[in-house]
């Protein structure tokens, strides 16, 4: 019996960048240790040789009260870095914090906490810094405490730049879907996929608050005697920087190594956190004038009745929409881009973004009542999403089984055993290949058509009650998109579960729907089986339309066959042509 290949695991990679910065690194960490155990006295004692030039005794001479220059740089490297990392995590965490946490708060909160951020970052840090040092008056911690405060602010505008992409992603509205507390979201799915810039950003942090932190001591404000950093140190040295200018040489050294080492190694941490291997890669309104036969059925699983999607700008992007959806029947929803096929689709799920007003007549799954607050398990596990691109539906920095078997963990609080072995059936039964190596797997492992077949896999664990198939074959190709279509068919029917399928394929949905609901500027304008849509039995003039942007067998025949005489007849004129 043939082996399964293994999955090849995330190797850590050493760039000749990450281990230049690491040894540099690794060299002014020992110096921090070692110096201050052996060289405090020559660094510290007076002596009766001020101002002597550099000797066999005083490689780098001594300084006006005797002190070896040479010693005192090395021995200001321990209160330099601590200074540093001290300052450095106060503002990563400060600034992680707030640039997450603003795009999981309510849009009120989040514009208000955005506005005082890019505020903040109109003053230059250092100014900023200035402004805290001197109130908060002058010494080591206070020089760190300011410097922390005045990069907190841009730090949090970076960090909120990249989560504001992220937080949109569909792995982020299904982890809401499912009820994740926003920490968890956080550390889960923001944290991950913006590891790679935050950890070059934590470098460049870095070194820019080791020039503040040298430059606030430089100007007085900063370390007082008689402790000492470099900044201390180029303020002694700066009165004799002509007659001794050896004096400010080291400490300047020693901060140009220590700068680069932090972003020689960031660059090289950014590149081997890359998971991919490093590939670049309840109101109520009155009734909409909609004939009775799109009105929705008392008796449907799933009721949508007068459904009204309004904007900021007062703009009705869906208006009175109704539609209904019986167990085991699958309704399509069919039109061109921008029609409010989407719109529906999430306003039924509860994952339309917060500025969009929602109101219905009656807007329910089964007994759930979508106006209201919703147990969030119930929520999960009674609606099934379906996405269009499965390159955006998994989250790229983890592995295929943690995310497949988080509504069996977390919802129906399956042990990780149950809920693997649960999910490696559904992926057979779905038919993919060796499904328990790809639970090791990360998505970019997996072909466009698996991850969509996981999706579908992952989407009927927990039995729901509808499914949501958001344009879910559109990245897919022609084969692949056949093979999807039979899943959905073979589950709409070996499980009688509802299915509302959103696509603008006209193809597709005559293919797989039962009831088709033709929309369009966010209005229902025709309703009929998918058997008179393929025969061509339609009324509206918008869906003779569709009918007609659509190719038939016979037009793609023929447009088969044009393709394969130009092809012939280039393959001649590149015989013709060729020497």
């Amino acid at each position: 019996m043939a082996k399964t290949p293994r999955t090849p695991g995330r190797r850590f990679r050493w760039t000749p960048g990450l281990l230049i910065g690491v040894v540099m690194m690794s060299v002014m960490v020992a110096i921090a240790v070692v110096a201050p155990l052996f060289l405090t006295s020559s660094a510290e004692t007076l002596t009766a040789n001020p101002s002597q030039g550099p000797s066999a005794e005083h490689w780098l001479g001594t300084d006006d009260f005797g002190r070896d220059v040479l010693a005192r740089s090395l021995v200001a490297t321990r209160l330099t870095l601590l200074m540093t990392v001290s300052t450095t995590i106060m503002a990563v965490v400060g600034g992680i914090a707030i640039g997450t946490a603003v795009w999981l708060a309510p849009a009120k909160v989040r514009n208000g906490a955005l506005r005082l951020i890019e505020a903040a970052v109109a003053y230059p840090s250092l100014i900023f810094a200035l402004l805290i040092a001197a109130i908060l008056g002058q010494g080591t911690w206070s020089a760190v405490l300011a410097i922390a405060i005045a990069s907190i602010p841009a730090f949090s505008r970076l960090t909120a730049n990249m989560a504001a992409s992220i937080s949109q992603r569909n792995y982020v509205s299904t982890a809401r879907l499912l009820g994740v507390p926003g920490p968890r979201i956080i550390t889960r799915h923001l944290l991950p996929n913006m590891a790679e810039p935050l950890l070059i950003l934590t470098a460049t942090v870095f070194a820019t608050t080791l020039i503040e932190l040298s430059s606030l001591s430089f100007i007085g404000l900063g370390v007082q005697n008689p402790e000492y950093d470099f900044g201390r140190l180029l303020n002694e040295a700066l009165v004799n920087i002509y007659s001794q200018p050896l004096q400010a040489v080291m400490p300047s050294i020693m901060i140009t190594v220590t700068g680069l080492s932090a972003m020689l190694i960031g660059d090289g941490l950014a590149a081997a956190s890359d998971p991919r291997g490093g590939r670049r890669h309840r109101t109520r309104r009155q009734a909409s004038e909609l004939p009775a036969s799109l009105r929705s059925s008392a008796d449907a699983l799933v009721e949508v009745d007068n459904l009204t999607i309004t904007a900021p700008t007062g703009k009705e992007l869906v208006k009175g929409l109704s539609l209904s959806i019986r167990a085991g029947e699958v309704v399509g929803l069919v039109g061109e881009s921008g029609s409010g096929k989407s719109l529906t689709a999430m306003s039924i799920a509860g994952l339309l973004p917060e500025e969009l007003t929602v109101s219905a007549r009656t807007l329910r799954v089964g007994d759930l009542d979508l106006l209201g607050r919703n147990d969030p398990r119930r929520m999960a596990t009674e609606i099934g999403l379906v996405y269009q691109d499965p390159g955006t539906t998994f989250n790229p920095a983890l592995r295929m089984g943690s995310q497949l078997t988080e509504v069996s963990r977390v919802h129906l609080k399956e042990s990780r055993t149950t809920a693997v072995a649960k999910m490696v059936k559904a992926l057979a039964d779905i038919r993919i290949t060796r499904p328990e190596s790809r639970m090791k797997q990360y998505p970019h492992q997996l072909s466009g058509g698996m991850l969509q077949r996981a999706m579908i896999a992952t989407s009927l664990v927990s039995d729901p009650k509808l499914i949501i198939a958001d344009e879910p074959t559109t990245a897919l190709d022609v084969t692949v998109q056949a093979d999807v279509l039979r899943q959905f068919r073979s589950i709409n029917r070996e499980r009688g579960t509802a299915m509302l399928f959103i696509s603008h394929d006209i193809g597709v949905v005559q293919a797989l729907c039962d009831t088709v609901i033709v929309m369009n500027g966010g209005k229902v304008l025709e309703r009929l089986t998918g058997a008179d849509l393929a025969k061509g039995n339609v009324k509206h003039p918008y869906t003779k339309a569709l009918l007609a942007a659509t190719p038939s067998m016979s037009e793609r025949k023929t447009e088969l066959v044009a393709l394969r005489s130009d092809a012939f007849n280039l393959d001649e004129e590149i015989e013709e042509v060729s020497p």
